[in-house]
């Protein structure tokens, strides 16, 4: 997709978003056979449901529709959240993934796997997860120190309220 169709489809679509209380993450035009998808990845602090992206990819269609910023060859709509393995990019997605377990690909130290507790303007305080009986360990980054991020997906974990009833 061209900057320029980027640019047009971010400046079109934003508001709609914006106006459900959600954020544009992420806008991508690809082809499946001779037909294009257009991918509109949106979230929010509280995550996204199927009844919001279907109110909103209706609300999507019929704006495309009144413009021509998606020419007229045929396309499929796509409104969708972020997946379960998302890439932390933004301030927020770290903000977002509190008590979640992530992989960090670091500039100097190679990867960790550890569970964020906190996030500030700086960076992170982590729990590394204990090896072989060992107890769990604190540890801070930076966020200048990442170079990737990406939350883990758990398979066995115990979520909130099941620990507090335990």
């Amino acid at each position: 997709m061209s900057t320029t169709q980027s640019e047009r489809l971010r400046g079109l679509l934003e508001p709609l978003v914006s106006a459900k209380d959600l954020d544009l993450e992420e806008i991508e035009v690809s082809r499946a056979g001779r037909r294009r998808v257009l991918r509109v990845v949106v979230d929010s602090d509280e995550g996204v449901d199927l009844d919001e992206c279907a109110e909103l990819s209706r609300s999507i269609s019929d704006r495309l529709d009144e413009t021509d910023a998606m020419g007229e060859d045929e396309y499929q709509l796509e409104v969708t959240s972020p997946g379960a393995e998302r890439p932390l990019t933004e301030h927020r997605h770290y903000v977002r993934a509190v008590g979640r377990l992530a992989r960090f690909q670091l500039h100097e130290d190679g990867e960790l796997v550890a569970r964020i507790l906190t996030v500030d303007n700086e960076g992170l305080d982590l729990e590394v997860p204990g090896v072989k009986g060992r107890k769990p360990t604190a540890r801070r980054i930076e966020f200048a120190g990442i170079d990737k991020a990406r939350v883990e997906i758990e398979f066995s974990r115990k979520d909130k309220k099941e620990e507090e009833e335990a």
